[in-house]
């Protein structure tokens, strides 16, 4: 792709603050899994059956047959849940110092239902794009933000590897960068939440107008 498309991407970004606070939010939770990643699949091989890892798997594959039971949830209450998700994460890392295997389970867990309710946000997220960006260009620019998230986690995992860094250190590392992605989320939250409370107070006087004219 010319460079000028990548440009014209990121001048969308900068004139639309829905844009940037869903960018933001994108990149950093995926950057945090894929700095973790690594290190959760070293202890999957390590205390975790066959079984198991492919049960998560399975679940992180299901969100296509779930999609449609979530076809009327406000995106908004998505966005709550995945705060929610992020703070649950942030707490199990103290597992890690407790027990290794109880740990584990529980971050494959978060990361499933990540997964799926990131699925599900993107799907309900496109409506909202129409008055933003084009629809082509926003899936674009999403799995260029998922492709440096993932490609910059790895990389950090690979130095703190090669550093030596220790596990607590690492988590700390993550817990922080995960506490700015919660305030970030919650400001994402509020504006979706604004948006659809005003379309809806919108609907509402639309219909009581229409009554008011059909019982005249």
């Amino acid at each position: 792709m010319p460079l000028r498309h990548y440009l014209g991407l990121f001048s969308e970004v900068r004139r639309s603050r829905l844009l940037r606070l869903q960018a933001s939010v994108l990149f950093l939770t995926t950057y945090i899994d894929w700095v973790l990643m690594p290190y959760v699949t070293k202890l999957e091989g390590t205390h975790l059956p066959v079984f198991m890892i492919s049960f998560y798997m399975l679940l992180g594959a299901s969100d296509g047959f779930i999609q449609p039971f979530f076809k009327q949830v406000k995106i908004y209450r998505i966005y709550l849940f995945v705060m929610l998700l992020d703070l649950v994460q942030i707490g199990v890392y103290t597992l890690a110092e407790v027990n290794i295997m109880l740990f584990t389970y529980a971050i494959l867990s978060i990361f499933t239902l990540q997964a799926v309710t990131f699925e599900i946000s993107r799907v309900h997220t496109i409506d909202f794009m129409k008055e933003e960006i084009e629809l082509k260009e926003y899936l674009m620019l999403r799995s260029f933000i998922v492709s440096g998230a993932i490609i910059a986690g790895s990389l950090t995992a690979m130095v703190l590897d090669y550093l030596g860094t220790e596990r607590s250190a690492m988590l700390s590392f993550l817990a922080l960068l995960g506490a700015f992605a919660i305030l970030i989320e919650y400001r994402l939250y509020a504006k979706f939440r604004r948006i659809v409370q005003q379309d809806e107070t919108i609907i509402s006087r639309q219909k009581s107008l229409l009554n008011e004219k059909i019982n005249l």
